[in-house]
């Protein structure tokens, strides 16, 4: 996910008993909470798996958490989007139900979320580079591979992540059971100029004078050969995002304030949750926005694409554009109708139902070693 903006909440606890016992909870709200949903979430299948911690990956601590009822199941790598939006902080809510058919890895890329914070800034600035990012996934990968005795996983990479995740596809198909792209980015020039249009036409048809202004400021928006400079891109993003191009029916990305719940970060952390996100962006966003893999039409792994029908910030038109040319052993491609560039918030439940449908089954003959 391309996203550029940062997250105000106001949490509500409930809290029962009498009159003293409200006023000591009401000291630590946040903890009631989390109390609560750790451990309405706790794993407790004798074949589970339930584990954070951090892995040394890259020559950096970098933070995973590892969950699923049955540790036999095939593993389930995600790899966020962003650069430096974790998704770990939203799993409780948003990949519970996966948890029953896959072993679930969120992993907190550099510059992300917890792996952010454990780490000097300084020491990781100069490994911000696209390919690091594609070698951390092969590290993170042939663990996982020995740590569950399994041959092959999948990764499912999103936004960022999908552009991550599709490298690493290339380069390690034999290791994957597919790899599933969701809010694929391929064409990300053709993508920034169809969003930009998007986002013209909308405020010309709602006459919002302020979007027009700002919008018609940046125009000509990714000229060919160009790289398109931060400050445009926040401005396409501002007014492709409040007419709906992130979250389908919504003027914002709101997923994000599910970490303040989450039982992966302490107080402190869930605060910081989003500290890297700004910090990756000035390292990779304006480079991968220029990037176009569309050439990559001859995948040696399966391919499961999920696209959000309204998704305008990794057009998700341009990628069945791509996936109706793509040379795969299997491939299906799954619209989300009722979802922009946030699926596993927006609908988790088609999500958990295509995953079981269309791709489970690729893992039903992996040998285990």
């Amino acid at each position: 996910m391309w996203t550029l903006r940062l997250f105000a909440v106001a949490v509500a606890v409930l809290v029962a008993g009498n009159p003293a016992t409200a006023q000591e909870k009401q000291a630590s709200p946040r903890e009631d909470a989390v109390g609560v949903i750790r451990e309405l979430r706790r794993i407790v299948a004798p074949t589970g798996v339930e584990r954070y911690e951090y892995l040394p990956i890259g020559g950096i601590r970098q933070f995973v958490s590892i969950r699923g009822q049955d540790r036999a199941n095939p593993v389930l790598l995600v790899i966020h989007g962003g650069p430096g939006f974790p998704t770990s902080g939203i799993a409780w809510w948003a990949t519970r139900g996966l948890e029953e058919y896959f072993t679930v890895v969120h992993w907190d890329q550099r510059g992300a979320g917890k792996t952010y914070l454990a780490n000097d800034p300084a020491t990781v600035a100069p490994t911000m580079q696209r390919q690091r990012f594609v070698d951390d996934t092969e590290e993170l990968v042939d663990w996982l591979r020995r740590e569950f005795s399994q041959d092959k996983v999948f990764v499912l990479g999103t936004s960022w992540g999908s552009y991550v995740g599709l490298e690493f596809a290339l380069r390690r198909p034999e290791w994957l059971h597919a790899y599933i792209g969701m809010g694929q980015a391929v064409n990300s020039p053709e993508s920034e100029r169809r969003g930009y249009a998007y986002a013209l036409e909308q405020a010309r048809r709602t006459g919002n004078r302020e979007a027009i202004a700002q919008l018609e400021s940046i125009a000509p928006y990714a000229k060919d050969g160009e790289p398109i400079p931060l400050e445009d891109i926040i401005i396409e993003r501002r007014w492709s995002d409040r007419f709906g191009g992130v979250m389908a029916y919504r003027e914002g990305q709101v997923d994000g304030m599910a970490v303040r719940l989450s039982p992966e970060y302490s107080d402190e952390e869930a605060a910081r949750a989003y500290d890297g996100n700004g910090w990756s962006q000035d390292f990779l966003l304006a480079d991968v926005l220029g990037l176009d893999l569309s050439r990559h039409t001859r995948l040696r792994c399966p391919l499961v694409i999920l696209a959000g029908r309204h998704d305008r910030s990794v057009n998700s038109h341009v990628a069945r554009e791509w996936f109706d040319r793509v040379d795969a052993p299997y491939k299906h491609f799954e619209w989300f109708e009722h979802s922009a560039h946030e699926i596993l918030a927006e609908e988790p439940g088609k999500l958990l139902l295509t995953l079981v449908q269309h791709a489970r089954p690729l893992a039903k003959d992996a040998p285990l070693k």
